[in-house]
C-alpha cells in the first residue's frame, strides 16, 4: 500500500470497525467530488442527487473491500461513475447537463464566454453517447489526466484517446452548426 493511501485506508478501517463520526469524515471530505462527477455525467437532477447519495450507500456497504491501493476518492469516482452510467442506460432521453460552474477546453478554445455558449454545450454534450460523455467529463471538466481517466474507467489508454478525439470532433462540429446559424 502506498503511503499516500494509508491515511484514507486507517480512515475507512475505522469506519468498518463501527465509528460514525469517522464514515461522517469520508462524506465530508468526498460528498464535493461525488457531486461534481455524478452531475457531470446526469446534469444538475434529481435523479444525480439520488445518485450522489446511493455512491454513499454503496460504498458504505461494501467499504471492508477497499484495500487502499488507490486513493479513496478515485475510489468513490469509479463508483459515481458506475452508478451514473447505469442511470443514463434507463433514461429514455439525455437530459441536458448543468455547466454553470464547469468549463471546457475543446483543444485550447474557450467557447464558455456567456450562458448562451453554455447552454449550447450543454446540449452538445448531452448529444453524446455516455462512453464518450463519462470520458469528457473526467478529463476535460474534472481535470484528470488521460491515464488517470483510462484507469477510472479501466479502459485501455488508446481507447480514451480515441473516445476522446471522437468527442471532441464530435461536439465541435455540433457546435460549428449551432454558431453558424
Amino acid at each position: 500500500m502506498k503511503e499516500a493511501y494509508r491515511k484514507d485506508f486507517e480512515l475507512v478501517k475505522r469506519a468498518v470497525g463501527g465509528d460514525q463520526f469517522a464514515f461522517g469524515i469520508i462524506v465530508r471530505q468526498f460528498e464535493g467530488l461525488v457531486a461534481k462527477t455524478v452531475m457531470g455525467m446526469l446534469g444538475n437532477t434529481q435523479e444525480a442527487e439520488d445518485t450522489g447519495q446511493e455512491v454513499f450507500i454503496r460504498f458504505y456497504r461494501s467499504m471492508s473491500q477497499y484495500k487502499g491501493d488507490s486513493a479513496l476518492g478515485t475510489y468513490l469516482t469509479r463508483i459515481a461513475i458506475n452508478l451514473s452510467l447505469n442511470a443514463l442506460k434507463k433514461q429514455k432521453t439525455h437530459k441536458t447537463n448543468d455547466l454553470s460552474k464547469m468549463e471546457y477546453q475543446l483543444s485550447g478554445e474557450d467557447i464558455t464566454e456567456s450562458v448562451d455558449n453554455r447552454e449550447v454545450i450543454e446540449n452538445a454534450l448531452a448529444q453524446l453517447e455516455p462512453e464518450f460523455r463519462s470520458v469528457v467529463v473526467l478529463r476535460l471538466v474534472e481535470g484528470y489526466s488521460t491515464k488517470e481517466t483510462a484507469e477510472l474507467l479501466k479502459l485501455p489508454l488508446g481507447t480514451v484517446l480515441s473516445r476522446l478525439s471522437r468527442a471532441q470532433n464530435k461536439m465541435k462540429a455540433l457546435l460549428k452548426k449551432e454558431f453558424t446559424h
